[in-house]
């Protein structure tokens, strides 16, 4: 990861940053869920590139930076056909992945703005 960043969250949770953050990923967002009953996982990222094929590579980069660090796979991905936004679940942390159009029209952050919500700057 860049300069070593650590969020204190959880290893996986860096791994996922770290995989966004090579291929140039933007606007990442963490929401820590833990303190919220009945949440669905404990963490989302939360980040979007600009084309398909960015969305893809960013994919990509998550699965070989998690695999490599941690040895962890998804236990589910869903929407590679159109890459406009890529769902990536490995159980407590849930990576969503956007083009910006869909992430604004979908606005998870409001969503789930009971959470703890982190925004990192790239760049």
């Amino acid at each position: 990861m860049s300069n070593e960043k650590k969020f204190n969250y959880s290893p996986l949770v860096d791994a996922v940053v770290e995989g966004i953050e090579d291929v140039k990923g933007q606007n990442i967002t963490l929401i820590d869920l833990r303190k919220i009953e009945n949440s669905v996982c404990a963490f989302f990222v939360i980040c979007e590139g600009t084309s398909n094929t960015q969305v893809s590579a960013i994919s990509d980069s998550i699965r070989k930076v998690a695999k490599e660090k941690l040895q962890e796979r998804p236990w589910h991905v869903e929407g590679l056909e159109n890459s406009e936004w890529v769902l990536m679940d490995y159980v407590d942390v849930v990576v969503h992945i956007f083009q910006k159009e869909k992430r604004e029209y979908y606005d998870i952050e409001s969503l789930w703005s009971d959470g703890d919500v982190t925004y990192i700057t790239t760049g």
